[in-house]
């Protein structure tokens, strides 16, 4: 699957994507939040989760799509965004993303997750798709809000940081296909 927007290239990772999804994720600023990405992050670890994407990429019904965020001016890797856990029967999936730290706050995630969500709602047609954030990620919680996430709740001292080891409170949000559909 391959997306454009004006400025981005959402595609499927490649392994050509390693050198420079390890030059982003190796930086605690971007780690500190995500679940599973450990600091440092080495080229085994690159290698690793490029083999999970192509792996995952072929199951039938897929489960979980995992897309390299590509600036077009750039023609690299410099970022990921991902639809997980998709049940068909169930109607949901779990959205979730980083971004190099160069590429903050210019309006690139939001472009990113706007496809992304296109997906979900009109391609694999789900009626929810949930968004987990660390409490304290400001930035994730931010855009949660933007895109008209409603906030249900917080899981209490609920994940642990690979990257840092520190156990966070999950603020727990939900968009259904009705609610994009009329913000849309």
């Amino acid at each position: 699957m391959r997306l454009t927007t004006e400025r981005l290239v959402i595609r499927e990772i490649r392994k050509s994507d390693v050198k420079d999804i390890v030059r982003n994720a190796n930086n605690l600023n971007v780690s500190r939040y995500l679940l599973r990405v450990p600091y440092p992050y080495r080229k085994k670890d690159g290698e690793w989760w490029v083999g999970l994407c192509q792996k995952d990429s072929k199951k039938k019904p897929r489960i979980d799509y995992q897309f390299a965020i590509e600036l077009k001016s750039e023609k690299r890797l410099i970022g990921a965004i991902s639809l997980m856990h998709v049940d068909r029967f169930q109607g949901t999936a779990e959205i979730g993303f980083w971004l190099g730290e160069g590429y903050w706050r210019q309006g690139i995630m939001s472009e990113a997750i706007r496809v992304v969500l296109e997906i979900g709602f009109e391609k694999l047609k789900l009626r929810r798709i949930n968004w987990n954030a660390f409490a304290e990620n400001k930035g994730s919680n931010a855009l949660a809000k933007k895109f008209s996430f409603k906030f249900e709740g917080v899981k209490r001292k609920d994940v642990r940081s690979k990257a840092t080891g520190k156990i966070h409170d999950h603020n727990l949000c939900g968009l259904l296909f009705e609610d994009w559909k009329r913000k849309r």
